[in-house]
């Protein structure tokens, strides 16, 4: 009989720890038999949120520990003086190979300091990348980094974009996607030194690069994964979530207005409702930390039920299609091509 996959939810962590959680944990396990959950925080938090019937199911474990990571808290401080925190818990137990995957709601920057620290690095990758789907005209783009890395060499852009073209193939099931590099304008002459080296890198390369795409390619340009250091990519994602706020509320007060916009609104209902869920920020909910010896995955801090669940969806699909095996793989095989064209990245960086 197959071992279960078992995934690591840090309980405690987010905007409202397992209040949410806990919930979410238990609608994915209606929805996924073959599978176990370990709860990772305090017991009796946990504890008060859990349904009878999962008091007796083997499948729902519970992981005590007596720490927690503040949202607003100094991840050095919470790398050196919370071992035993959920967040830490949860990634000690993808490191020991007791759980396939950890989710967590809470602080990015403990989150991807802690999980760095304690799984390490791909063999070749110097820094792990934030990775995450973008909703597009024709489905979704792909956009890494979102926030992890704010400087970023040629190098790191190159191996950005193997991991993510091999991630969208694992878990998008799409055989070549098309890898764009964000930049001002299309032009050759466009970016910074780093943006234009990692140009020429990419397209002396097997990927299946079509070169640089600008902002508005996220979202309605021909591309599959779009690549670009954290600082940039964090500011498009942020930039994406407050339109998309915005278009919302403006749409709502339009339609407010008056008892003649408030009939129109009715007429439009079955379209806006369509729209609101095709933009939907919880069902794109989950960011994976890609790079790492294990994975991990970043669900928002204040998601509620839906959208954490979605986040161990996309925890589920990363260990079914064995992501990490075949971007080490992938890794490997593009830097011996970079080699053989005299283009091998600098050594490697150190942590």
């Amino acid at each position: 009989m197959a071992v279960p996959q078992t995934f690591a939810l840090d309980a405690m962590g987010g905007d409202h720890g397992p209040e949410v959680v806990v919930p979410s944990a238990m609608r994915f396990l209606g929805k996924r038999q073959d599978c176990r959950l370990i709860l990772v925080g305090r017991e009796d938090a946990i504890a008060k949120h859990l349904p009878r019937w999962a008091a007796h199911d083997e499948r729902v474990l519970i992981r005590h520990t007596s720490q927690e990571v503040a949202m607003d808290e100094l991840p050095s401080k919470a790398l050196r003086g919370k071992k035993d925190s959920s967040m830490r818990v949860a990634i000690d137990l993808v490191k020991q190979g007791e759980a396939d995957a950890c989710v967590s709601a809470g602080n990015t920057g403990a989150l991807m300091a802690t999980a760095r620290f304690v799984l390490k690095t791909l063999p070749h990758i110097d820094r792990p990348a934030i990775i995450t789907a973008i909703p597009a005209l024709e489905g979704q783009t792909h956009m890494l980094d979102l926030g992890a890395n704010v400087d970023c060499t040629a190098e790191h852009l190159f191996q950005f974009a193997v991991m993510g073209s091999e991630f969208v193939r694992a878990v998008q099931g799409l055989t070549m996607p098309r890898v764009g590099l964000l930049n001002i304008g299309e032009e050759e002459i466009k970016g910074n030194d780093q943006v234009r080296a990692a140009h020429e890198l990419l397209a002396a390369s097997s990927l299946n690069y079509v070169g640089y795409v600008e902002g508005d390619d996220i979202y309605i340009g021909e591309v599959d994964v779009v690549v670009s250091d954290g600082f940039v990519g964090n500011v498009a994602l942020k930039a994406s979530e407050g339109v998309a706020t915005l278009i919302a509320q403006m749409l709502k007060r339009r339609f407010g207005r008056n008892l003649l916009s408030r009939l129109s609104g009715l007429v439009a209902l079955p379209v806006l409702r369509g729209f609101r869920t095709d933009v939907d920020p919880r069902r794109y909910n989950g960011a994976s930390l890609l790079g790492l010896r294990g994975i991990v995955i970043k669900s928002h801090g204040g998601a509620d039920e839906l959208a954490f669940e979605h986040a161990l969806r996309i925890a589920d699909q990363e260990v079914r299609s064995r992501v990490i095996a075949r971007i080490e793989r992938e890794v490997e095989a593009h830097l011996g091509e970079a080699r053989a064209l005299s283009l091998q990245p600098s050594a490697r960086v150190s942590a």
